[in-house]
């Protein structure tokens, strides 16, 4: 049995909590956070999605609660230390967990930039040699559309991709660390970044990007429009994320990828959420229901009792990503293409 301990009860460690309890081969022991409303459950969370930051009904009084995160990450019941704290806070306790021989999970992003990201990646191949485990939780590569999207242009069954387009948008959520764009890194980093992860993961690292966006909330690009340049004979591939809509808009995440034999359509909002168009027709696609974050935690809690590397998702991807991002950052200061 792998006991887990979730630092940060905002909206992602409040996700986290409710997947664990139906992820067999663990338990979650402790939970740490400043704020005591949290840390005892007396306040919650939301998120993007239904059902996203509630706990689902986690039984907070069956568990130790720290004010201190340090003292969660030296508590010896503990083997995995999860790290919902906010972005700044990730390479800090990342690292500090590592150090103290637990196992890892860090929500994305990694860091708060590419550099405190290779910190992590640093201190993580150094415990591996211990059988200590890490990995970053760049879900949509576990989210059942974006799994079946990846096996589709992995095998070829509808030829390759001509073009690839990614939409994710709402309003700006409340909160003082969402208010603060040094902090956060703005909707660039704090919530493009899943659909920057999901390009380089199914169509390789880009050679460049040109980017367009704007601060509204923030003082970072609050939307931005990237396009990701791949070469000659390389797939058309665009992604749009913000979190500049007015207040009530609601949230949108979709995609519409066109092969050379299909066009495969997602929409969160839409009944079914994955559409298959080809010379059959129009008809749904039979996916399984659910968010990414359940399969997610249960693929890395299946790494900790193997001792296997995770290899779907890797520190080095998810510090990869940043890399991008931050060129993204840089293209739309610059109004020119940024080279990677």
């Amino acid at each position: 049995m792998v006991n887990v301990g979730v630092i940060g009860l905002g909206s992602m460690g409040n996700t986290h909590l409710a997947a664990y309890g139906s992820v067999p081969g663990c338990r979650v022991v402790a939970v740490a956070d400043a704020d005591e409303g949290r840390r005892t459950g007396r306040t919650g969370a939301g998120g993007n999605i239904e059902g996203q930051g509630s706990g689902g009904g986690f039984d907070f009084a069956s568990v130790r609660a720290y004010a201190d995160a340090s003292e969660l990450i030296a508590d010896p019941e503990v083997h995995l230390v999860d790290v919902c704290l906010p972005t700044p806070l990730h390479a800090r306790f990342a690292v500090a967990a590592l150090r103290a021989g637990k196992h890892l999970m860090v929500e994305k992003p990694l860091a708060r930039t590419a550099a405190e990201a290779d910190t992590i990646v640093a201190a993580a191949e150094e415990a591996s040699a211990g059988g200590q485990i890490a990995m970053c939780g760049m879900c949509m590569r576990f989210w059942p559309g974006w799994v079946w999207l990846k096996e589709a242009i992995d095998d070829g069954r509808f030829g390759r991709v001509l073009h690839a387009r990614f939409r994710r948008v709402t309003s700006h959520p409340p909160g003082s660390f969402y208010a603060d764009g040094d902090a956060c890194g703005g909707a660039l980093l704090d919530l493009h970044v899943h659909d920057t992860d999901f390009v380089r993961h199914a169509f390789g690292a880009p050679e460049a990007v040109f980017s367009r966006g704007y601060a509204k909330h923030t003082s970072r690009p609050d939307h931005v429009c990237t396009q990701y340049l791949f070469g000659d004979g390389g797939p058309v591939v665009t992604a749009e994320g913000g979190w500049a809509m007015h207040e009530g808009f609601g949230f949108e995440m979709q995609y519409a990828v066109n092969f050379e034999r299909a066009t495969a359509v997602f929409d969160i909002h839409q009944d079914p959420v994955l559409t298959l168009i080809d010379g059959e027709g129009k008809r749904a696609v039979d996916i399984p229901g659910g968010m990414g974050y359940q399969p997610e935690l249960a693929y890395l809690i299946g790494c900790v009792e193997r001792g296997e590397a995770p290899s779907t998702v890797t520190l080095a991807d998810a510090a990869n990503a940043l890399r991008i991002v931050e060129a993204e950052g840089r293209s739309i200061a610059s109004g020119r293409i940024e080279a990677l």
